[in-house]
């Protein structure tokens, strides 16, 4: 063909259109990617709403729980009166039961929106008086809605929250103030006195009596050993038993001693009342002693109320909690959690780095290795209440049980190790979380060029060499994503933890003053299982579902803590191992 015929072909717009047309008929929409683009893209974006949208419910739940609201008197028509916070609003449909006894106009008015209805749920505390701590109120059988001036919201060690109005002010059963100001005033005069004094006698209670228990149970436990070891008619048994009914002695005047101070300071805390009315008119005194926290609630200014807000936090992070979990701080809590997770994480790095390293670097390929591998890989999905009832029936039972025939045996039949603990717990989530820092550290160590490995083998270095000083500093950042990706698990782990050391309360805390300062066998609070305890188990489940949201914003924000100190940390061993890439 000549040169002049193929010009003509190429700039022929048929021969362009029909080549194109050619084109279009074999190649298919989705060679293209456009809609697998759109299909990844979508799923992304539903993916972030769903994460962003939880992390906003939670955010928002949780900051807004110790915010303090106004305190509305409301009165029915049916005469009763109600004085507290309103929580939050409802739309129901009322039945012909609820509608019978209002008027006309009610009913009229339910008609017309469909037969719904809108109620609020009102906080109205006083629960020694009422036996309720929550109240529905539908809007139609309001007939006057007010804030008192002087309505005040009292927090309390016992029966949850108290709302009412000052009436008196008494010391040693004399009034000394009948106008609401000058009982507000008294009461800040007298208050901060007060907690001092409440303070120490927790303090007498839990750490002076608390280690006169211990020395006098560390007496008996020695004339026990004496006794086990040698026989009640030997000369070691004699001196024990000598001693021990010294320090009994010497325990129960330390006793007294205490007891004394304890009811001093208590008499001087009861001789301050405050006589409160309620909403119905009756009156109820409520000793400054029992008071947390007061204030008159439609009175504060918005720095009032970020001071009682502030306040409120603070209580949260570094108190114990009370009225079954409802209330107060969940210190203990936040301890145990951060504490069981590190302890995994200590147990968790190095055998499964190992197990990873012989896998990778040391077994051979076959059947068996295969065979390991598929099995560690399955463990990752089986249950975690399954690791639970392991950790209880070997570490709890078997291992914990042993330990305390050879090492406790003049504890028993009292176990010391053969319970839960935060040791078991901490071994149960790492064998939990084994799976995946073994998977992690493959991954990593995988990623190694096998030219660096051949390198090190060529200038000399022995196998040994070659892991120690090429492999692994240049594995770390990804054995570090095993790690953040176990720890965030392990965290937040409750199931396990339910049968081998979590508890609902536990005043004392693994690390202590007392010797030997560390307490692996304990029992041990977990923020998980806080969640768990305050939304199925509380007796105030109202009052408790703001906690339940606040709990889980405060275990977010630790396991992110953590998360964000690991990836610190592989962050900076990818800029000191792997800075220069090719």
């Amino acid at each position: 063909m000549s040169g002049e015929n193929r010009g003509m072909l190429r700039s022929s717009p048929e021969s362009g259109a029909a080549r194109s047309g050619v084109i279009r008929a074999r190649t298919s929409l989705l060679a293209h990617g456009e809609p697998m683009v759109w299909l990844t893209g979508g799923a992304l974006a539903v993916c972030l709403a769903m994460i962003v949208g939880l992390f906003v419910l939670v955010v928002y739940n949780g900051f807004g729980t110790f915010w303090p609201l106004p305190l509305v008197e409301i009165t029915t028509t049916g005469g009763e009166v109600f004085l507290g916070e309103i929580t939050r609003y409802d739309e129901y449909k009322p039945t012909h039961e609820n509608l019978q006894t209002s008027s006309d106009e009610v009913r009229s008015a339910v008609e017309r929106e469909g037969g719904w209805a809108r109620r609020r749920l009102m906080r109205t505390g006083n629960f020694e008086l009422t036996g309720t701590h929550f109240h529905w109120i539908s809007s139609y059988s309001i007939q006057s809605e007010t804030r008192p001036d002087w309505a005040m919201t009292l927090e309390r060690m016992t029966w949850g929250r108290f709302y009412g109005t000052p009436a008196a002010f008494k010391i040693d059963d004399a009034t000394q103030a009948t106008e609401p100001a000058e009982i507000w005033s008294l009461y800040n005069k007298h208050h901060p006195a007060i907690q001092k004094r409440r303070a120490q006698i927790e303090h007498l209670e839990k750490y002076e009596i608390g280690e006169v228990n211990n020395q006098l149970e560390r007496a008996r436990l020695a004339m026990r050993s004496a006794e086990l070891n040698y026989g009640k008619n030997s000369s070691a048994y004699a001196r024990a038993s000598a001693a021990y009914h010294e320090k009994e002695t010497w325990s129960q005047a330390e006793f007294e001693r205490f007891q004394k101070d304890i009811q001093d300071l208590r008499a001087q805390n009861e001789r301050y009342v405050m006589l409160m009315k309620t909403s119905t008119g009756q009156q109820s005194p409520i000793k400054l002693d029992d008071i947390v926290r007061a204030y008159p609630a439609n009175q504060l200014t918005s720095a009032g109320r970020m001071s009682v807000y502030v306040s409120r936090w603070i209580e949260f992070l570094t108190a114990e909690p009370r009225e079954a979990n409802s209330e107060g701080g969940v210190y203990p809590a936040i301890f145990g959690t951060v504490v069981m997770t590190l302890i995994m994480a200590i147990f968790v790095a190095p055998f499964g780095v190992l197990a990873a390293l012989y896998l990778r670097e040391y077994a051979k390929a076959g059947p068996m290795v295969s065979g390991v591998r598929i099995a560690v890989n399955n463990l990752a999905g089986v249950p975690s209440i399954v690791y639970g009832v392991f950790g209880l029936g070997f570490f709890c039972y078997m291992v914990g049980g042993g330990i305390d025939q050879v090492f406790f045996e003049a504890r028993l039949p009292n176990p010391t190790y053969g319970k839960g603990g935060v040791l078991w717990s901490s071994l149960t989530l790492a064998l939990l979380t084994l799976p995946v820092v073994i998977v992690a550290t493959e991954e990593a160590l995988s990623a190694v060029p096998n030219s660096l490995r051949e390198g090190s083998y060529a200038c000399g270095a022995s196998k040994w060499q070659t892991i120690q000083r090429i492999i692994l500093p240049r594995a770390l950042p990804g054995i570090m994503t095993g790690m953040i990706l176990a720890m965030a698990r392990g965290a937040g782990e409750v199931a396990p933890l339910m049968l081998v050391g979590a508890v609902k309360l536990a005043p004392e805390l693994p690390i202590d003053g007392s010797f030997p300062y560390l307490h692996p066998e304990r029992s041990f609070m977990h923020l998980g299982f806080h969640i768990y305890d305050l939304g199925f188990q509380s007796q105030n489940s109202e009052a408790a579902k703001p906690m339940v949201f606040t709990t889980t914003l405060l275990l977010v924000a630790i396991i992110f803590t953590l998360n964000v100190v690991a990836v610190w940390l592989r962050m900076q061993l990818r800029k000191r191992f792997i800075g220069g890439r090719f």
